[in-house]
């Protein structure tokens, strides 16, 4: 079974966490197809990285692609993020673990700029 985790920051601000949460809602209605989809926060909130898998895996997770829910390739999105997965996915050796890349340039993404401005 394929599963999706959404990984942010984390943060001190409770509401910040959350809304992660509501993305990884409609990530999953989106889908629609079965995949299983949750979020994660890389440090400052739950649940971390290692929570998430294990959960995935308890979920009966098969194949887990790791989503960092940043816009740039900076240190978090290609270091940190990337170590903390494979640390985890080191419990379970059965399942396949992979990091994707950060959101990063996208028509999707320079459109969506366009709705905010002109809010």
């Amino acid at each position: 079974m394929r599963a999706i985790l959404l990984v942010d920051h984390g943060s001190r601000v409770d509401a910040a966490n959350a809304q992660l949460g509501d993305v990884a809602q409609l990530v999953a209605r989106i889908a629609g197809d079965g995949t299983i989809v949750r979020h994660a926060h890389m440090e400052l909130a739950t649940p971390s990285i290692p929570e998430g898998i294990d959960a995935l895996v308890r979920e009966g997770a098969t194949e887990i692609v790791v989503v960092p829910y940043f816009l740039a390739p900076g240190r978090h999105a290609t270091s940190d993020v990337p170590r903390i997965a494979s640390e985890a996915a080191s419990k379970h050796p059965a399942v396949n673990v992979r990091v994707a890349a950060p959101l990063g340039v996208h028509e999707l993404l320079a459109r969506l700029v366009l709705v905010r401005a002109r809010e």
